[in-house]
């Protein structure tokens, strides 16, 4: 029996025609990685898509009436209803005629209707507009964490915010005209690597910076608090532990996209910046509203429990209630019995001040409630 010449099945090819009949090959090779890199896609932006539809809902279910006026929420809420019809879009894509193997290795698009044009500019237009709601909600952001700041520093830091913004801002705009235009056209995005780098640069480079003034200024009062030994979990390590998460996640994923092999995993920063944002500001709040109940002490006939034995209670207001005498008698017979109010001066009414502080952060992060 003779011996057999090494045959390998798994790289043969195929001929398809033009439309003028000219031939050419595909290998079976070239077809499995077609494939593969549009199954792997489509799971990408699908998985993208779900998590912000979940976390959209549970973002309309669980903040309260009183939150959905703030501006914090608004961007939010807007960040994740245009991130859901981006990744929409682009699950459209990989499922419409443009994706097509004749259509892909022939390049020839001419059974591809205008409607499916205006869905891929619309994406790149959407891709735009939602990194400009998720830079107007870091600057929020940055403006409520460096509200104690000296003002001079307070300017500085904003200053240097908007311009890192603007900058990536700009990058992408230019990339979403660009874009667009090869798209109408049917152009090669090749000539465009350059620009789609640098936008994933400076987008980089604009989360890295708002999330270290995050874990700069919370961290450096996370550690007074532990100095003053203030041990209770609070809106300032929600915060914190966000804008770390905030930092390194979409960091990582920004990164490795230089590195690894996998389709689009550029695209998983924005997505991932836009989840966690109102995610934190719903742990925050929750925390904060939790914080306000376990602090008012119990009410017993009508007096506050407590070391003011000799106070009604009056409205909430801002998580502390106005206290207020009982009668004129009761007031005069207090003073001698009640001890001398806590000096600020003592190391635990300065962290509960410094508490007191946190607090009002994340009031004025997540209910837009100060200057």
């Amino acid at each position: 029996m003779a011996t057999s010449t090494a045959f390998d099945p798994f790289s043969q090819s195929f001929t398809l025609l033009l439309r003028d009949g000219t031939p050419f090959n595909v290998t079976l090779f070239e077809l499995d990685e077609f494939i593969l890199y549009s199954v792997q896609i489509s799971i990408n932006f699908a998985a993208q898509l779900g998590a912000c539809l979940l976390l959209l809902i549970v973002l309309l279910l669980l903040a309260k009436p009183d939150k959905r006026r703030s501006p914090i929420f608004t961007i939010n809420a807007v960040a994740l209803i245009l991130n859901f019809i981006r990744t929409l879009l682009q699950c459209l894509y990989f499922t419409g005629p443009f994706n097509k193997v004749y259509a892909y290795f022939a390049v020839d698009y001419s059974m591809v209707s205008p409607p499916y044009y205006a869905n891929q500019v619309a994406t790149t237009v959407l891709t735009w507009v939602l990194l400009v709601c998720v830079e107007l909600s870091l600057l929020l952001q940055v403006r409520v964490v460096c509200v104690t700041v000296r003002r001079a520093y307070q300017h500085l830091i904003l200053a240097f915010s908007v311009l890192i913004a603007g900058l990536a801002i700009s990058f992408r705009l230019a990339l979403c005209v660009e874009n667009s235009k090869s798209i109408l056209s049917l152009e090669s995005p090749i000539p465009l690597q350059w620009l789609a780098s640098a936008t994933n640069i400076t987008t980089s480079i604009s989360i890295c910076w708002f999330c270290v003034v995050f874990i700069i200024k919370l961290g450096f009062a996370l550690d007074q608090r532990k100095k003053l030994g203030v041990g209770s979990f609070g809106p300032m390590q929600i915060i914190f532990i966000m804008g770390c998460q905030t930092l390194i996640i979409p960091a990582i994923f920004s990164i490795i996209h230089y590195f690894v092999d996998l389709p689009d995993m550029d695209a998983n920063v924005l997505t991932l910046v836009t989840i966690f944002l109102p995610l934190s500001s719903l742990w925050a709040s929750a925390s904060l509203d939790y914080r306000k109940k376990s602090s008012a002490k119990p009410i017993f006939h009508g007096k506050l429990l407590g070391s003011y034995g000799t106070a009604t209670t009056g409205p909430l207001v801002g998580g502390k209630f106005l206290i207020g005498p009982l009668s004129p008698s009761e007031t005069a017979t207090s003073r001698s019995s009640q001890s001398p109010p806590p000096s600020p001066s003592n190391a635990h009414d300065q962290g509960i001040h410094l508490d007191l502080e946190a607090q009002k952060m994340a009031e004025l992060g997540f209910r837009h409630e100060g200057k």
